[in-house]
């Protein structure tokens, strides 16, 4: 069952992968200036509402039937190619539009006799894409 996706990256859970996010984090905030005046409190006046962004961890096994490096390099396309891709978390579309990817880092924690990465603990950094 497909439980989300990041773009092209499917999040699911089968009898034959696992593939889903954990520790979610959405954030947003607004923008404010102070106006100085002259012996007198500053003034402050909003300006602006920031990008959201959101940030999740994933855990990439190849026990767990997850292909690691393929998906890995799904990110790496998204995040060099500067593409807007939408996030969909269970049923529900997240952002106004869509995501930027603005970092991710992956960790190998266990490798195969050749040394090939057989677990990963990604992180991943999104800010909200708006369209004018």
């Amino acid at each position: 069952m497909v439980v989300g996706c990041l773009g092209d990256m499917v999040f699911e859970v089968s009898e034959e992968t696992i593939e889903t996010i954990d520790n979610v984090t959405w954030s947003g905030s607004a923008r404010y200036s102070a106006h100085q005046r002259h012996n007198m409190n500053a003034l402050t006046e909003f300006t602006g509402i920031d990008p959201d962004k959101m940030s999740f961890t994933m855990v990439l096994s190849a026990e767990l039937g997850v292909d690691i490096i393929p998906e890995i390099v799904k990110l790496w396309n998204i995040e060099r190619s500067g593409k807007a891709v939408p996030l969909v978390i269970g049923e529900r579309p997240y952002g106004k539009y869509r995501w930027n990817l603005l970092r991710h880092s992956a960790k190998y924690t266990r490798h195969d006799k050749r040394g090939n990465p057989t677990e990963a603990e990604v992180s991943v950094e999104l800010q909200e894409y708006i369209t004018r």
